[in-house]
């Protein structure tokens, strides 16, 4: 069993090429600018813009399974153009496909979102992730799309999210924690683990999963913790609403996993259980 991870020098990327490594796994990773940290991982360059070299790169390494867990944000070239073209290139040379996606291909207009769901984006970042998944699966139906939220690391290793709340604490960042903006939460080593289920279960059939915490909370209710657990005043984290600011976004968006937590056996722990913990 050998492994490609694409964006593998990003947060969850790391992640998983940590525990790939660690768990046995021939491992290789990808990064655009520098490479990543982890160990006993063979570290290639990549831009996923560039067709050629995504070939490229697949065909050298030639493993059994890619996990695309690269992040171009609002990029359309890379989140959506660059998404296609990593998924051409495992169909072309018959690799599985793992391929995450995110919550925001939602418009929280619903509220809850379980896996039958269809995107309805309403920001440029959600209708590229939208796009993504949706061309990845008409290229490799076989594919696992994965869908997640709020990606929250360890005290040491913060995630953009955790990041966020200790420059507004500092006063180094202007702007607020908003209370009507709701996700569930995630701690990147349950998604991680989660996500090499089905990368190394030749079994697993493709379709869409949805692996977030079990609890919803506001972004100004998530700060909280994390200002909690690192230690940090919380009455200096400021709040408010999206809606008083005339700002685009999805507002309520949970990601219902149930069905996908009954195929999984790493437990998805919710937030205010990994963040009390300290972890």
């Amino acid at each position: 069993m050998k492994l490609l991870i694409v964006g593998g020098s990003g947060f969850l990327g790391t992640e998983l090429a940590r525990r790939a490594a660690a768990a046995g796994y021939e491992t290789a990773a990808t990064y655009a600018s520098r490479p990543g940290t982890a160990p006993d991982v063979a570290w290639r360059a990549l831009d996923v813009r560039d067709a050629a070299q995504v070939t490229r790169v697949v065909a050298d390494v030639a493993p059994s399974v890619v996990v695309n867990a690269s992040s171009g944000g609002a990029d359309w070239a890379v989140t959506a153009e660059g998404s296609l073209r990593v998924a051409m290139a495992a169909v072309e040379h018959g690799c599985r496909l793992v391929h995450v996606s995110s919550d925001a291909v939602f418009s929280g207009d619903r509220v809850h979102y379980d896996e039958t769901c269809l995107p309805d984006p309403v920001t440029p970042y959600g209708a590229a992730k939208a796009a993504a998944e949706t061309g990845v699966r008409l290229l490799a139906p076989h594919a696992v799309v994965v869908r997640t939220s709020l990606i929250i690391g360890d005290a040491g290793t913060r995630s953009v999210h955790e990041q966020h709340v200790h420059d507004l604490v500092a006063g180094v960042l202007a702007g607020v924690l908003f209370t009507d903006v709701v996700r569930c939460p995630v701690h990147v080593s349950d998604l991680a683990a989660a996500l090499l289920e089905p990368a190394v279960c030749e079994s697993v059939e493709g379709g869409v999963w949805h692996i977030a915490g079990p609890e919803a909370l506001s972004r100004h209710q998530l700060g909280v913790l994390v200002a909690r657990r690192d230690g940090l005043d919380t009455s200096l984290l400021p709040a408010g609403r999206r809606v008083d600011g005339g700002l685009r976004g999805a507002l309520d968006v949970r990601l219902d996993s149930r069905a996908t937590r009954r195929r999984l056996r790493t437990p998805l722990r919710g937030a205010r259980e990994f963040l009390a913990a300290g972890t």
